[in-house]
């Protein structure tokens, strides 16, 4: 066992002195993904089982707030069932509409393609474009919706759309999916163009007779780092939905009706300063999205296999 073990150290040396220039040319990368991801990971889940309200040194109480999340906090079951919700609806959902529509895209001529792609794209790129929808669902008569409703008599008076319980949460997820051609859809562009061409004459001589054919048994295999990129980053979106609901739905919502994980965390974090309670359940969300992420990895091996 010795033997082996200076042997691997011995071998890691001998690729460090070989590759030197390539590891320092990482080294300011790693020193700042090291400090501003990896140290504030660890920290969160130091302080989770903490009391720390930002003034007085952290006190330790164990496992007291996660027994409080899961058992105490009514609102965070809430939340709880509000984000997995946006995230059985939009995650899918938004996944294969991200796919489809680069699928549909890459088929166009480059010029076209580039304009198409920038129209879907705009949605994400512009950014918090909240005032669109703010319009269209204005809780009084000047709304869009509200207004033609009205002139067409199905309701006799103006609804909240952002503030009654009954239609916030399935709004801001129509909304969430309408921006949701992000990162994702220009990696499956991205991925979908790096395809070898010459993989789709060879499987034509092997049997591969139409579009569906080559789609599972070559575009998908050719292109799983991507479809891997893409399922992180949607996972990340549905699962972190927050500036939507504050921004339509107020902080917090009516009944917390659209009331969410992240949302949770920041009013405990930052407006209330209990920052182990928040650090909890920072800590939680982390688990579960990786949870996630390792169940779509297994997935993904399965694709045209």
């Amino acid at each position: 066992m010795d033997a082996v073990k200076r042997k691997r150290q011995s071998g890691f040396m001998q690729e460090l002195k070989q590759h030197k220039e390539l590891y320092i040319m990482l080294l300011p990368f790693t020193i700042l993904f090291f400090t501003f991801v990896i140290l504030p990971v660890l920290s969160s889940v130091v302080l989770s089982f903490t009391d720390f309200n930002m003034l007085q040194f952290p006190q330790w109480r164990g496992v007291d707030n996660y027994v409080r999340l899961f058992l105490d906090d009514d609102v965070f079951l809430i939340a709880f069932k509000n984000t997995l919700m946006f995230a059985l609806i939009t995650g899918p959902i938004s996944y294969m509409m991200c796919f489809v529509f680069a699928w549909l895209i890459n088929e166009l001529r480059p010029k076209i393609r580039s304009f198409v792609t920038l129209v879907f794209y705009a949605p994400a790129l512009s950014g918090n474009v909240f005032f669109i929808w703010q319009f269209l669902f204005s809780g009084d008569t000047y709304g869009l919706i509200n207004g033609n409703l009205l002139k067409l008599g199905f309701i006799n008076q103006p609804i909240q759309w952002f503030i009654d319980p009954r239609y916030n949460l399935t709004i801001i997820i129509i909304i969430q999916l309408w921006m949701s051609l992000g990162t994702s859809f220009l990696a499956f562009i991205a991925g979908l163009q790096s395809v070898d061409r010459t993989l789709y004459e060879a499987g034509a001589i092997d049997g591969v007779r139409n579009r569906w054919q080559e789609l599972w048994y070559i575009t998908l295999p050719s292109m799983k780092p991507q479809l891997l990129f893409g399922a992180i980053m949607q996972i990340a979106a549905s699962f972190s939905v927050s500036t939507i609901s504050m921004s339509l739905a107020g902080f917090p919502s009516t009944n917390y009706s659209a009331h969410t994980i992240v949302l949770h965390m920041l009013d405990f974090g930052t407006i209330r300063y209990e920052m182990g309670y928040a650090s909890a359940i920072a800590v939680v969300l982390f688990i579960i999205m990786l949870v996630v992420k390792n169940m779509i990895e297994r997935v993904l091996r399965y694709v045209g296999n």
